[in-house]
C-alpha cells in the first residue's frame, strides 16, 4: 500500500510538471506570434526615426536645387497632426491651407500646384516614412546589387507606385541602403521606365530630435545639389 501511495505521488508530481512545461511553452509561442517581424520597409523608417514621429507637432525646412550657377529654394512650415501647410515661396508670397485635396481643387484650382510642391518637396526630405505611409505602392524583396554612384555593393528595393492615384502615378525608385538601413543612393524612374530619369546620392546626415534626415543629394556629374537648410522639428 506504501508503494503504491510512492508511485502515485510521485505520478502526480510528473504530470504536474508535464503541465507545467507544457503551459510555458505555450506563453513561449503566444509571445513569439505577437512579435511580428517588421518588413525591410518598416526597418528603414525606424532606422530613419519614425517612433519619433508622434512628437512632431511642426516642421520647417528649406528645399534649395543648385544646378550650376543657378539656385532655387522654397521654404515650408508643416503642421502635420492638423495637415497644416505655411508656404514662403519668397519674401513677398506666403500661402497657408489645410491639406484637403478634394476641397483644394473646388476652392482654388492654383492651389493644386501649390500642394505638388509641397508634396514633391516633402517627398524628398521624408522618403523613409514615406515607404510606411503611402498607399497604393508595392516594394520588392531587398537583394544586394551594385550601387550607380559609389559603385559599392548596397541593399536594394524598388517601390512602385499604382497607375491611379496621386500626383505622379506609375513612377518607380530602386532604393540603395546599406546594413544599418539607411538610404545611401536612389535612382527616380519617371513612370517606371527602364532608364534612370535622376539618380542621386543621400548624404550629410543629420539627427533632429531623433528623426535622421539626409541633407544633401548630388549627382554623380558633381554640378547638381539638391539639398535642405533651416530644417527645423518641433
Amino acid at each position: 500500500m506504501i508503494r503504491l501511495l510512492t508511485f502515485l505521488y510521485f505520478l502526480t508530481i510528473l504530470v504536474a510538471c508535464k503541465a507545467e512545461t507544457k503551459e510555458q511553452s505555450t506563453k513561449t509561442e503566444t509571445a513569439s506570434e505577437v512579435t511580428k517581424e517588421l518588413t525591410t520597409a518598416e526597418k528603414i523608417a525606424q532606422a530613419h526615426g519614425l517612433e519619433y514621429w508622434n512628437n512632431v507637432n511642426e516642421i520647417q525646412f528649406t528645399f534649395n536645387v543648385d544646378r550650376g550657377e543657378n539656385h532655387f529654394e522654397r521654404t515650408w512650415k508643416w503642421q502635420p497632426k492638423a495637415n497644416y501647410v505655411v508656404s514662403l515661396i519668397s519674401k513677398d508670397s506666403i500661402t497657408m491651407y489645410t491639406r484637403n485635396i478634394k476641397e483644394l481643387g473646388e476652392t482654388n484650382p492654383k492651389m493644386i500646384d501649390v500642394d505638388k510642391s509641397f508634396i514633391n518637396d516633402k517627398f524628398w526630405l521624408l522618403i523613409p516614412f514615406q515607404l510606411v505611409w503611402d498607399e497604393g505602392i508595392t516594394i520588392s524583396e531587398s537583394v544586394k546589387e551594385i550601387a550607380p554612384i559609389s559603385k559599392t555593393e548596397l541593399n536594394k528595393i524598388i517601390l512602385t507606385y499604382g497607375n491611379n492615384g496621386g500626383y505622379t502615378p506609375g513612377d518607380a525608385y530602386d532604393i540603395y541602403f546599406d546594413e544599418e538601413h539607411l538610404i545611401r543612393e536612389w535612382v527616380y524612374r519617371k513612370g517606371n521606365s527602364k532608364e534612370p530619369s535622376m539618380t542621386t546620392t543621400f548624404e550629410n546626415y543629420e539627427d533632429f530630435n531623433g528623426i535622421k534626415i539626409a541633407k544633401d543629394h548630388k549627382m554623380a556629374e558633381g554640378n547638381f545639389n539638391l539639398f535642405f537648410s533651416n530644417i527645423k522639428i518641433k
